[in-house]
């Protein structure tokens, strides 16, 4: 009988994750497979490789995007995106880290599964690593004109581009400034991702060179989850790799530890950023302290190191965050505070962003003197049992609606796989926290705790980084000194090579290889059925809707108001900041201020104690047939244990019934994080914002998007806390603002939405009765729609900030979701991104990503770009990949493809508690299981004419809204010249 390829380990039964971890290593060249066995049709697959880079070319990123360029049993240019078409994959992606690369998919589809699975283990194994590939996807030099050697030079490439928009924050500097000082040996001082001053230094060899040492199995690691059996899995990663390969003297290649410092250490950096106006003063630099965690190895440590940062810094009752939110010292705490848990050994972080220059100092004596106290006087009992309640709450949630919930466990295993510690010690922590409880019962716990990890550690790091208005040109100043000095360094026969490698790139960005080489699932393949849950009434009078899932001794309620017309009294009348511009900043401070008597940190502590957080948020939709007539909702969300079940219901009805809109101070503090929030992520949602812009004409919703959380928001937003932290009359007004746009929400029909265990329902109704009964709060049946008083215009914008890549946006108003054209418009989007936006936007054009999609809730249709080296010319593109519509031969695979895309996203799974929740409100808008099964059924339908049919209907050029977001520069030379509005954010 023949030996197993494979060597079980050990095996161990997780049941607070319903799994069984199974621990293999094969016999022949010492790959590890980790398999998760779970009673899941949603299978997952993984494999990654210790990947740590000893310099910041970025060669890890750059090869992971070109593995997935073709591969040995697969010979076609793009196998990853031709795959993205032919599957019904829930999840496909690649991941570059700071020292490991991972290659992840998840279907439900078994045929699908090992379809993609084929194509990953040859891609990663066996791939082409193709010259032309490498210049591509990693950096090239070209001539601005690629058939004139005497136009100027320039870098392009898609990782170069991708790296230049990555870099542009702030965050991103402070993060690779305080990685570079705090590891100054070991490898997380490179930039993983790359450096683009750096990225074109790396050759072709050189890329083939890591791929051979890191991309052995010997270096490699398998992570599956899901119901195959393991022997199914390894049978197939044996023979289609591993029976190929011997063990690789050396592997694996695990990254060596920092050495320890001695003294704390102080460093001052810059990042790039627009002068002030004169006589402003410049409050815009960071200041962020980081320590290298001696925490040793063990699961134990690493949950204390979690335990005491939640301690610190989990919410405004937290000693050092509350210092950080009140603190003159700066603006609001810094993003990147917390602990960073990825890396071989562990970084805490805190800091305060918003602050002078000058201000370094006293920023580390706050903390420092914070921390001292903390450990002299301890934190109360309570405070740190509902830590440890946080991290039991989010051991135990099922998730699944961002990333599948088998690839979150995956992704939480990882960091013991990569580091060579005790995966199954990684997913069961249960045995610490049962430890931890008895720890904490000690008063001196904590205060010894911070003592030896933070206050006792000398390897520390006080970051400075400040804004340089000069930077950036001083960059730019440099880089065209370096490509014109390489331009006089060219003879005539490299000159030559540089236009015939445009040449050959070009041709091969035409080609059209014969997809049928890669393996397919069909429309047949579709299942017929639409699972959708159902939810049943809960006991009159009271307006409950009750949905059973299996959430994991975890119970979810919400409280739903009907939204009411905004109109606006003469009194509360405000000329930049109507209620409805105010809708989502009162969100905002709903939850985080105080109630029932209790100021907000006092109420923060008790949300700790009692539940996972409380949410507030809006929704607007627009009728099934008139995307002009809407239905408003708002929402109090809330999830606890069930054994706190009543707390929370007890919690939820104070917060509505006696908010404190009073705590005008905190208010201020609030707008403060949250602009800082939104100010971060605009060149990393940067395509998103000019998706809205470009829309905001194609009707009252896309207006509403545009306007309070899109790019013109965000001005407003900045306008608004300008004026509020003058801590004068303004902040007294928004404070009555508030308390009136509460006092017409509370004042609206409201319904209860409950998602638990089958078997608790009845005695959870039970205590939901119990805890509101006596209310004031109005139950109704159903909710009415209402008219948004907003005027649509057709919009051609030019949004300018510091950014050295461009996103950009057209827009055309379409129809809503149930009108018959939804459907094909839903399938056009793919469509067009398949066969021509993809090629001409990212392989030819450089930019990261780019495509099209209808949004029937906006009734729009939208191009974008992301992290796009162009701007006129991709504009052009997108009108181009019409005419490619009308006039281009096609086959009958592509609309298939396109439909299958469609249908993947319909039928992606989510979690027990997000399906609930998605049915429910589902249906509160009208969309029923038979009609979102209908809808279905014609998505499947769509025919090629059905495409050529709407996009002649709805997207003609001339009617189109137009956004980009730019440097001021670009908007000067291309932007006006394209008649677009040049508006400053």
């Amino acid at each position: 009988m023949a030996q197993p390829t494979f060597i079980l380990q050990g095996e161990h039964a997780v049941e607070a994750l319903n799994v069984k971890v199974q621990s293999f290593v094969h016999r022949v060249t010492g790959a590890e497979h980790y398999h998760l066995l779970a009673d899941n049709p949603e299978n997952v697959f993984m494999v990654g490789f210790r990947t740590a880079p000893t310099d910041s070319t970025g060669v890890a990123h750059i090869l992971e995007h070109t593995v997935l360029c073709g591969s040995q049993r697969y010979p076609v240019r793009d196998p990853f995106f031709m795959m993205l078409r032919r599957s019904l994959n829930t999840f496909m992606n690649a991941f570059t880290s700071s020292d490991w690369t991972a290659y992840p998919f998840a279907s439900q589809n078994r045929k699908d599964y090992f379809n993609l699975l084929d194509v990953y283990l040859d891609a990663v194994f066996f791939p082409r690593l193709d010259e032309l590939d490498f210049a591509q996807e990693g950096h090239r030099l070209e001539f601005s004109d690629p058939t004139d050697s005497s136009s100027p030079l320039i870098f392009k490439g898609v990782v170069y581009n991708e790296m230049q928009g990555a870099m542009t924050t702030p965050a991103s500097f402070l993060w690779q400034g305080l990685t570079q000082h705090l590891f100054p040996t070991a490898t997380y001082r490179f930039n993983s991702g790359g450096d683009p001053e750096i990225i074109p230094l790396l050759s072709h060899a050189q890329l083939k060179a890591f791929h051979q040492r890191n991309y052995h199995p010997s270096n490699a690691f398998f992570l599956t989850y899901g119901d195959l059996p393991a022997a199914q899995l390894q049978a197939i990663f044996e023979e289609r790799a591993l029976k190929n390969f011997s063990r690789e003297a050396g592997a694996p290649f695990f990254v060596s530890p920092e050495k320890r410092f001695k003294a704390p250490k102080i460093a001052c950096e810059r990042f790039p950023a627009e002068s002030v106006k004169e006589g402003e003063s410049d409050d815009r630099s960071h200041v962020l302290m980081g320590w290298l965690l001696d925490a040793g190895s063990s699961l134990e440590n690493l949950i204390e190191a979690h335990l005491l940062a939640a301690v610190l810094l989990d919410n405004s009752s937290s000693p050092l965050l509350d210092v950080l939110e009140t603190t003159a010292l700066g603006r609001a705490p810094s993003p990147l505070c917390g602990l960073d848990d990825d890396h071989k050994e562990l970084i805490f972080c805190c800091g305060l962003e918003g602050c002078a220059a000058d201000a370094g100092a006293e920023v580390e004596d706050l903390i420092l003197a914070t921390l001292q106290q903390v450990a002299a006087e301890g934190v109360p009992l309570e405070q740190v049992e509902a830590a440890l309640h946080q991290l039991e709450l989010q051991r135990r949630e099922i998730g699944g609606d961002g990333y599948p919930y088998g690839l979150q466990l995956l992704l939480q295993a990882f960091p013991a796989v990569v580091h060579n510690s005790s995966v199954i010690e990684r997913l069961d922590i249960d045995p610490v926290l049962i430890k931890l409880r008895e720890k904490i019962k000690d008063s001196g716990y904590i205060g010894a705790l911070l003592q030896r990890l933070l206050l006792d550690n000398p390897h520390r790091v006080r970051l400075s980084m400040v804004p340089d208005s000069e930077l950036a040109g001083r960059r730019e100043k440099a880089l065209r000194a370096r490509l014109a000095a390489r331009l006089r360094a060219l003879d005539s026969r490299q000159k030559e090579a540089l236009l015939l490698q445009a040449k050959a790139l070009a041709a091969r960005q035409q080609e059209n290889d014969d997809p049928e080489i890669l393996p397919r699932v069909g429309l047949e393949d579709v299942p017929d059925k639409l699972p959708i849950p159902e939810g049943k009434p809960g006991p009159a009078p009271l307006p409950l809707t009750c949905y059973a899932a299996g959430t994991n001794g975890l119970v979810y309620q919400q409280v739903v108001f009907a939204l009411p017309a905004l109109d606006e009294s003469a009194e509360l009348s405000d000329k930049d900041n109507s209620l409805l511009d105010l809708l989502p900043d009162y969100s905002s401070c709903l939850t985080e201020l105080g109630c029932n008597g209790l100021d907000y940190r006092q109420t923060q502590a008790w949300q700790a104690r009692v539940c996972g957080g409380l949410n507030a948020y809006y929704k607007v939709r627009g009728a099934l047939d008139d995307s002009g007539r809407v239905k408003g909702l708002f929402v109090l969300s809330g999830k606890a244990l069930c054994r706190n079940y009543a707390a929370l219901n007890d919690l939820m009805r104070k917060t509505l019934e006696s908010i404190r809109f009073d705590e005008v101070e905190h208010i201020c503090e609030i707008m403060a994080q949250t602009l800082a929030h939104q100010e971060q992520q605009v060149t990393a949602s940067g395509h998103q914002l000019v998706m809205r812009a470009a829309a905001a004409g194609c009707g009252p919703i896309a207006a509403l998007g545009h306007r309070v959380h899109g790019l013109e928001g965000l001005k407003k937003l900045k306008k608004f806390y300008a004026e509020i932290s003058q801590k004068g009359e303004a902040l007294q007004s928004v404070s009555r603002r508030f308390a009136a746009l509460h006092e017409r929400i509370i004042a609206a029909p409201l319904q209860f939405l409950l998602v638990a265990e089958e078997e608790r329902e009845a005695s959870l109704t039970a205590e939901l009765e119990q805890v509101w009964q006596g209310s004031q709060f109005k139950p109704a049946p159903d909710f009415q729609d209402f008219s948004l008083p907003l005027a649509t215009r057709l919009v051609r914008e030019a949004w300018t900030t510091d950014t050295k890549v461009n996103f950009c946006a057209k827009a055309y108003a379409t129809v809503p979701v149930a009108h018959p054209d939804a459907a094909p418009l839903a399938v056009l989007g793919g469509f067009l991104r398949n066969g021509y936006l993809h090629r001409a936007i990212r392989e030819e054009g450089g930019a990261y990503g780019g495509g099209a999609g209808h949004d029937p809730v906006a009734a729009a249709f939208r191009f974008y770009s992301y992290r796009d080296p162009r701007l006129k010319a991709t504009l052009e593109d997108f009108d181009r990949s019409l005419v490619w519509l009308q006039e281009a031969k096609h086959e009958a695979r592509q609309v298939e493809e396109a439909i299958l895309g469609v249908v993947s996203q319909i039928d992606k799974p989510g979690s027990p508690a997000g399906r609930a929740k998605q049915a429910f409100f589902d249906g509160l808008y009208g969309r029923d299981p038979e009609f979102l099964r209908a809808y279905r059924r014609r998505v499947l339908a769509v025919t090629l004419k059905d495409l050529q049919r709407v996009a002649h209907t709805y997207l003609n050029p001339q009617n189109a809204g137009i956004a980009v977001l730019t440097s001021p520069a670009r908007a000067a030379s291309e932007a006006a010249a394209l008649g677009l509005e040049v508006l400053d954010l």
